[in-house]
């Protein structure tokens, strides 16, 4: 697994090498279970309401695990592995069951109609990761928990723009309504994935969104010490650069996928070193 990749969960660099070595199996065990979890929503053959059945089985699995029930024998390795952690660090469950309810929508709900609406998915598609993170470190702090949510949205609406054909195929357009309006497109318009002056215009705007959302998380990193703090660093940085090339592709990702290289490393690693304490000058850093 990469370092740092801006795809699926693997939006943080999951039981990596700058990970703590004691937390590495809880960070494994959340990410399976968000993982499968996708899996069911999205991968295979299955129709929307065996998927759709598969999820509820699976929050049912989910629910009884937590009561100390016992789970069906369809993902025993899943909760097998989840069971302890949740119980060693008293996961909350609402966490865990927000995910779950994130991927069943995106099987019924295909548009947003402004940010405020995609804001909501994403405080349940992305920052439950976040917050389970921050939930084994032991931070709980409020103004860590909104950077932490910050970080996450941004991160979920970087994978949005960085490759938009990965949701083309299932009919889900994540530009929301009132955005596309404004630059004279529908969403039947981003559905077709035609790279045109005015999708190009719409990605610049939600990437300087997605960008100051990260602005406005990224102090986090100051406040998560030790190797764990590096490491989100890292995550930081990833969905800062991703940005960056797709700056530099003039936002046509419609027509091209951003992706990182070995050659991004370094960059990545400098600036990671360097990022300073207040928001406020994170553009003058990146500078």
């Amino acid at each position: 697994m990469p370092l740092v990749s801006i795809e699926h969960y693997e939006n943080f660099p999951v039981a990596s090498w700058l990970c703590p070595p004691a937390l590495r199996p809880a960070i494994a065990a959340i990410y399976w279970f968000a993982r499968t979890a996708d899996d069911l929503a999205d991968e295979g053959d299955a129709d929307a309401s065996q998927r759709l059945a598969d999820l509820q089985a699976y929050r049912e699995d989910l629910r009884a695990m937590a009561a100390g029930r016992h789970v069906s024998s369809r993902w025993t390795g899943v909760f097998a592995a989840l069971g302890p952690v949740f119980r060693q660090y008293a996961l909350p469950l609402q966490l865990l069951d927000d995910l779950l309810d994130a991927f069943i929508q995106d099987l019924h709900k295909t548009r947003y109609s402004d940010r405020l609406e995609l804001l909501d998915y994403c405080r349940r598609s992305a920052n439950p990761v976040g917050r389970l993170l921050l939930h084994l470190y032991g931070i709980q702090d409020t103004e860590a928990l909104r950077r932490s949510d910050a970080i996450c949205t941004s991160l979920q609406l970087i994978n949005f723009w960085q490759d938009p054909s990965r949701d083309i195929p299932n009919g889900r357009c994540y530009a929301p309504t009132s955005d596309l309006a404004r630059h004279g497109m529908s969403s039947q318009d981003w559905l077709r994935g035609q790279d045109s002056p005015a999708s190009r215009a719409l990605l610049a705007e939600l990437c300087r969104w997605a960008r100051e959302l990260m602005d406005k998380g990224a102090p986090l990193v100051h406040q998560i010490p030790g190797r764990a703090g590096w490491e989100l660093r890292l995550v930081v940085q990833g969905g800062l650069r991703i940005l960056e090339k797709i700056a530099h592709m003039d936002f046509a990702t419609l027509q091209q996928r951003p992706v990182l290289g070995a050659f991004d490393t370094l960059p990545m690693l400098w600036r990671a070193l360097r990022m300073p304490r207040s928001a406020d000058l994170m553009l003058e850093a990146r500078s």
